[in-house]
């Protein structure tokens, strides 16, 4: 009878465990691995960019991406680069991926496939034959100052992948694309290193460069910093999240290509990442312990993109000692999950909706068309990092606000007081 009794106790034991246990998991409480995390990653870009990468392959993008009555009856929306801007910020938050290049692996196989989709894309729309060339005089705009930018921003991550498998005709098709920019002056803010950073991308590729557009962008934003890695947008500061979307990548990026180059602007290179480094930093602190974080100011609707830069900085390898690789990946992987799994953020055809979290059609700015949303691929950077890497393969652990209101030992905070 004890036997009996001592028996059904343990049975009871046994079912509440996994009771509890299966109550954890459905409420995502479990920590995935790094490669259950990587695989979510892939996934969920998958899901993104299919849409955009199939129309463009088949000639078929001027067919089927959405116009909305959202953006058409919007006289601010300028619904001629629509397109432009979808395959553009599609292939440069892809780009960190594709860098890896091809293996013998699942995903190596894939990242093949995937591959060949950009170069397609690439292809098609500088190609003046394809039914989805997107440079066009009918189609030139002052914009297209910013949406060449993200042709060149994944030509200089991905040279290897998406540059030089081009033949010669192809790779002047590019270059034509690139320099349409040329004519349009970029406003006294950001925009100035979408000009800078195209120079920098044709200088690599062929050796010229409008020396005046690349030098003036960098110089402006060293007289427009702020102080602890950040920078004005312009004159005046803007609390919101461009520093991440465009200011640091870009600046490094460019900086990069003037090291390799040996122009005196190289000697800005180690001060810039210094910067970046501490508002990657920030970035971080700025996760909250259940994955959200402050929505401030301009383009929201780039979702994930906020954190481009912490993704960035992690997959240069030059993520803070502060912060450890399997804590940051935690706190991305939260913000991600807490974002792109709302419903609503994509519509019945899969293309994704106007929305912070889900769908939010009066958080879009005046000048946000479905192409731009496509920015949102920017928040997947880190996935430039192979599978091996301590970012992927090192433990889930708290990020820095999960230790501060566990109670937990934190360092002490302080300004950075790099140049």
């Amino acid at each position: 009878m004890i036997k009996l009794f001592k028996n059904i106790v343990y049975g009871s034991f046994l079912i509440l465990f996994v009771a509890c246990n299966a109550q954890k998991e459905d409420s995502g409480d479990v920590l995935q691995t790094g490669a259950e995390d990587r695989e979510y990653c892939i996934k969920l870009m998958q899901k993104i960019v299919d849409p955009v990468l199939i129309a463009v392959g088949e000639q078929k993008l001027n067919e089927v991406l959405p116009r909305k009555d959202w953006e058409t009856s919007n006289k601010r929306c300028d619904i001629r680069t629509t397109n432009i801007q979808a395959v553009g910020r599609t292939l440069s938050g892809l780009s960190p991926w594709l860098s890896l290049g091809t293996d013998n692996t699942k995903e190596g196989k894939l990242r093949a496939k995937y591959i060949d989709l950009s170069l397609s894309a690439l292809i098609n729309i500088t190609d003046p034959t394809s039914t989805d060339y997107l440079f066009d005089k009918d189609s030139e705009t002052y914009e297209r100052i910013v949406h060449n930018a993200y042709l060149a921003y994944p030509l200089l991550i991905a040279t290897k992948q998406l540059w030089e498998p081009l033949t010669t005709q192809q790779k002047n098709n590019v270059i034509n694309a690139l320099k349409s920019h040329r004519k349009y002056k970029p406003f006294e803010n950001n925009w100035l290193l979408f000009a800078s950073v195209i120079e920098a991308a044709i200088w690599k590729l062929t050796g010229e460069c409008d020396m005046e557009k690349l030098e003036y962008g960098i110089n402006k934003h060293m007289e427009w910093y702020v102080g602890d890695g950040i920078y004005g947008d312009g004159h005046q500061f803007h609390w919101d999240y461009y520093n991440s979307y465009v200011i640091h990548p870009l600046l490094l990026e460019i900086l990069k290509v003037c090291k390799e180059k040996n122009h005196p602007l190289k000697e800005l290179f180690p001060v810039e990442l210094g910067r970046a480094k501490r508002y990657a930093e920030i970035q971080e602190h700025l996760i909250s312990p259940e994955g959200t974080f402050p929505v401030i100011g301009r383009s929201g609707v780039y979702r994930i993109a906020a954190f481009q830069l912490l993704g960035y900085v992690a997959y240069r390898n030059e993520l803070p000692s502060i912060l450890a690789p399997g804590s940051t990946r935690a706190a991305l992987m939260a913000v991600t999950k807490r974002m792109m799994e709302v419903s609503g953020t994509f519509d019945e055809n899969g293309w994704l909706n106007a929305g912070v979290v889900g769908k939010q059609l009066n958080a879009r700015d005046v000048y946000t068309v479905t192409g731009a949303l496509y920015m949102c691929t920017m928040g997947l950077t880190h996935l430039g990092l192979p599978a091996n890497d301590p970012f992927w393969t090192q433990p889930s652990g708290k990020w820095f606000q999960q230790k501060v209101w566990d109670g937990d030992d934190i360092p002490k905070q302080h300004e950075y007081y790099g140049k």
